[in-house]
C-alpha cells in the first residue's frame, strides 16, 4: 500500500520528530474506534482515554495530514457563526449552551499543551482588525456580545492603538482577545498523538477506513484490517470522502491558500507585530497572518470552492501580504501550500450520531482550531452518557446544499463573489 507523505509546507519542514506509526494489519478489538488523526479524533481519543476507555485511532495518511496540521495556526474563540446567529435561529436556552462553550476550545489546548508539555510555540493574543466603520461597529457588539458570555479577555482598539501592534495602516481599529492567539498547528497535533500513545491508545497510520460495517458491535475495515468496536467516532472533516454517504451531501471540502516567507530577523519582525500577536481582518473572505517561532511571516487567505489545489498558490496570496506589508516586497516565499476544511451551509458545526453508536462531529466552517478541541470534549462526554451539550449541537439545524452535490460549488462560489463585493466597497 502506498506511503502518503505530508504534502510540503513550513509545519511539515520544521515539525518535530517522532516514531512512524505502522499500518493497522490485524484484526483488534477495542471500545472506540477514532477515524481520523487530527484535532477532532485526538481531542476525543485524549478525553475518552482520560476517563478509561480503550480507544484505537485510525488514520488514513499521516497524523495531522489534514487541515490540523497546515492550517493557519490562530486559535479563534467562537464558532464561524457567532452567538447572537444561533440565538435567533434556535432560541435562547440552546444559545445559552453554546455561547458558554464558545471559549472552550482554546482553554482545552492550552491545558493539553501544560499537562503533556508540548512544544508548539504557543503565544497569546489575537487581534480583529477593522478596515471599515462597518466592522468596527460589528467587533463593538461583538464585544457586548462576548462579555454577554462571560468572555471578558478582549480590548478594543482605535487607530493609534492598533497601529502599537500591528504595523499595517489599512486598519482603523481592533478588537484584541487575550485568550486568542496562536500555536504550530502540526506540531500541537503531534504532541496531542504522543500524549493519546502515552495513556495507553494506538494509533495506525496509513490505515483508511474503506467500509463501515453497521450494527450493535459496529466494525470498520481497513485496506488489511479491521477494528470491532462498542462506539466509532467519525472524524475525518474535509477528508471522509464518501465513507459516510449521510454525511457528504450536507457539506463541501473547500481550499485556503497559505505561504510562509523565509525568516524576517528579529528586528523586522518585531517592527511588523511588536507583541508577536496573530492577526485576522474582518472581511468576509478573511486575510490572517502571525509570526511563527524562527521568526517568519505566515500570511493565509482566500477560499477555492471544491477544494481543488490552485496552480500557484504563492500568486494568489502575495499580492493580499504586499497589501498588508508594502515593506515586504522585496521578501522570498519559502513555502506555499493549500490545505482543505470542510465548509457546511449555516457555517456551523454539524455534530450527531448514526444508529446507536456511530458518532461525529464535521464542518467547522474555517474556525476549526478551537473547536474541534471542544468538539472532542463534547463527544467523549456524550459516549459517556452526559449528552447534554452534545444534543445542543445535534439539534442545530442542517441542510444540503442547493442543487446537491453537482451544483453545490458554484452556488458557493457565487455567493463568496458577492461578498468579495461587499469587502471591496464596504456595504
Amino acid at each position: 500500500m502506498a506511503n502518503t507523505p505530508y504534502p510540503e509546507s513550513y509545519y511539515a519542514a520544521s515539525a518535530n520528530a517522532v516514531p512512524p506509526r505502522p499500518a493497522l494489519q490485524d484484526d483488534v478489538e477495542t471500545d472506540v474506534c477514532v477515524i481520523g488523526a487530527g484535532y477532532t479524533g485526538l481531542s476525543s481519543a485524549l478525553f475518552l482515554l482520560e476517563n478509561g476507555f480503550r480507544v484505537t485511532v485510525l488514520e488514513a495518511a499521516k497524523v495531522g495530514f489534514g487541515a490540523s496540521g497546515r492550517n493557519g495556526g490562530q486559535i479563534v474563540n467562537s464558532y464561524s457563526r457567532d452567538i447572537d446567529v444561533i440565538e435567533r435561529s434556535v432560541g435562547p436556552k440552546q444559545a445559552q449552551l453554546l455561547g458558554q462553550m464558545a471559549f472552550e476550545g482554546g482553554r482545552i489546548i492550552r491545558e493539553r499543551v501544560a499537562k503533556y508539555n508540548i512544544q508548539c510555540d504557543l503565544k497569546d493574543g489575537g487581534v480583529f482588525a477593522a478596515i471599515t466603520a462597518k466592522q468596527m461597529g460589528h467587533l463593538e457588539s461583538q464585544k457586548r456580545l462576548w462579555e454577554r458570555f462571560g468572555h471578558t479577555q478582549l480590548e478594543l482598539m482605535d487607530q493609534r492603538r492598533i497601529r502599537e501592534v500591528v504595523a499595517c495602516d489599512q486598519y482603523i481599529g481592533g478588537m484584541l482577545d487575550m485568550s486568542g492567539g496562536h500555536i504550530h498547528p502540526l506540531n500541537l497535533v503531534l504532541g496531542e498523538a504522543a500524549a493519546v500513545e502515552s495513556l495507553g491508545g494506538t494509533i495506525y497510520e496509513q490505515s483508511p477506513a474503506v467500509r463501515i460495517e453497521r450494527g450493535t458491535n459496529p466494525v470498520v475495515h481497513t485496506p488489511q484490517g479491521k477494528v470491532r468496536a462498542k462506539f466509532i467516532i467519525v472524524a475525518g472533516n474535509a477528508y471522509l470522502g464518501n465513507l459516510v454517504p449521510e454525511l457528504a451531501a450536507k457539506s463541501m471540502p473547500c481550499g485556503t491558500q497559505v505561504i510562509t516567507t523565509e525568516p524576517l530577523g528579529e528586528a523586522l519582525a518585531k517592527n511588523l507585530l511588536p507583541q508577536d500577536y496573530c492577526v485576522e481582518d474582518c472581511n468576509y473572505l478573511l486575510d490572517y497572518y502571525r509570526l511563527t517561532g524562527d521568526k517568519r511571516l505566515v500570511f493565509g487567505g482566500g477560499v477555492v470552492y471544491g477544494a481543488r489545489d490552485p496552480a500557484n498558490i504563492e500568486a494568489i496570496i502575495r499580492p493580499k501580504m504586499l497589501k498588508a506589508f508594502p515593506q515586504l516586497k522585496d521578501v522570498k516565499i519559502d513555502y506555499a501550500w493549500t490545505g482543505n476544511f470542510l465548509l457546511t451551509l449555516s457555517r456551523l458545526p454539524q455534530v450527531g450520531r448514526l444508529g446507536d453508536n456511530i458518532y461525529y462531529s464535521q464542518g467547522c466552517s474555517g474556525h476549526g482550531v478551537t473547536y474541534t478541541h471542544l468538539a472532542g470534549k463534547v463527544l467523549a462526554e456524550a459516549l459517556r452518557g452526559q449528552a447534554e451539550r452534545f444534543d445542543a449541537f445535534a439539534d442545530l439545524p442542517h441542510y444540503p446544499f442547493p442543487g446537491g452535490q453537482l451544483l453545490r460549488t458554484p452556488f458557493a462560489a457565487l455567493g463568496a463573489w458577492y461578498y468579495g463585493l461587499r469587502d471591496k466597497f464596504g456595504f
